[in-house]
């Protein structure tokens, strides 16, 4: 084999290899937890794998059923909303940064009415309440302190107000038995 043909066979397999390496990348970061097509295709392109090489390579992921958008969405919601408490907004939000599509959004926090959300807010500021001590005179600063942790979480202005305004004079009530 001479060295033109030598140096055209090690062409021909650079895509393969690269495509290959692409896939280890992509499992490797599955492994440790589950992805959006979006997140996978930042991962490539930072570590410069062409644009053919890595939708190919996310193409066969995704008909294996490796990769889920929609399924991934309703995780994340399931999750963050169990564990960080999260409204609808923040959780929207949180899913655009991870480039999903906003009907998958949409479909992903349909199971989360107005009701439900509302009596995830009453939980943690029922939580956070257990641990506070209720001095006279402190239920401005502590109204403030509650709806901004509500409002960070993504639930809205009126309703975090309103639910903290309740919980708080349930909490007063309790205590004063």
């Amino acid at each position: 084999m001479t060295s033109s043909q030598r140096q055209s066979t090690s062409e021909d397999q650079q895509p393969e290899k690269r495509a290959e390496q692409a896939k280890s990348l992509c499992l490797r970061l599955l492994t440790a937890r589950a992805r959006t097509r979006s997140e996978l295709e930042a991962q490539l392109a930072k570590r410069e794998y062409p644009d053919d090489v890595s939708a190919a390579v996310l193409d066969r992921l995704t008909k294996a059923g490796l990769i889920d958008d929609a399924d991934f969405a309703e995780q994340w919601v399931r999750s963050r909303r169990a564990h960080a408490g999260k409204g609808k907004r923040a959780l929207a939000a949180e899913l655009r940064t991870k480039g999903v599509d906003d009907q998958i959004i949409a479909s992903a926090l349909a199971d989360i009415d107005a009701d439900a959300e509302r009596e995830r807010a009453e939980q943690l500021v029922q939580s956070k309440l257990r641990r506070e001590t209720l001095a006279d005179g402190d239920d401005l600063k502590l109204m403030r302190r509650l709806v901004g942790m509500l409002a960070r979480r993504g639930y809205s202005q009126g309703m975090a107000a309103d639910v903290v305004r309740m919980e708080l004079d349930a909490e007063r009530r309790r205590r004063a038995v």
